[in-house]
């Protein structure tokens, strides 16, 4: 993913894309600074956990704010790299499976297992919400 986020930049230099370029690079400075850290964790993760930082960050401003307009841009710019989104039906299969094939369930376990299975492709508070229904 650096070789693309480095590529990507370059294009975005040529084509004078002042925000792509911004938001790019500040993902790949994130990148390097992980690759340096004591403990390194993958691209992908680093990449869904600043995607989470930023919607998160989005509450924190008025929907006409310029700060939150650019948030969002930016979300939008790093969405292209993001793993592809599950739908819901999806998710509510996961969980069905799960509780299927755990006798003794609850909440937390079906969670457990699921979400390695979602993470960075469905909203965990969204699936947490659905595991809630499904055991009602």
């Amino acid at each position: 993913m650096f070789e693309l986020i480095t590529d990507d930049i370059k294009k975005a230099m040529l084509a004078r894309e002042k925000e792509r370029l911004d938001a790019l690079r500040y993902f790949k400075s994130m990148l390097i600074e992980n690759k340096t850290s004591k403990t390194p964790i993958g691209e992908m993760d680093v990449l869904i956990k600043h995607v989470k930082k930023l919607k998160d960050s989005l509450e924190n401003f008025p929907p006409e704010n310029e700060i939150r307009k650019k948030t969002e841009r930016e979300i939008l710019i790093l969405s292209d790299y993001m793993p592809k989104q599950l739908d819901e039906a999806t998710v509510k299969a996961y969980i069905q499976e799960i509780i299927t094939n755990n006798p003794a369930v609850n909440a937390g376990l079906v969670m457990k297992e699921l979400s390695p299975k979602i993470k960075g492709q469905f909203d965990s508070k969204i699936a947490n919400e659905l595991v809630k229904a499904a055991l009602a």
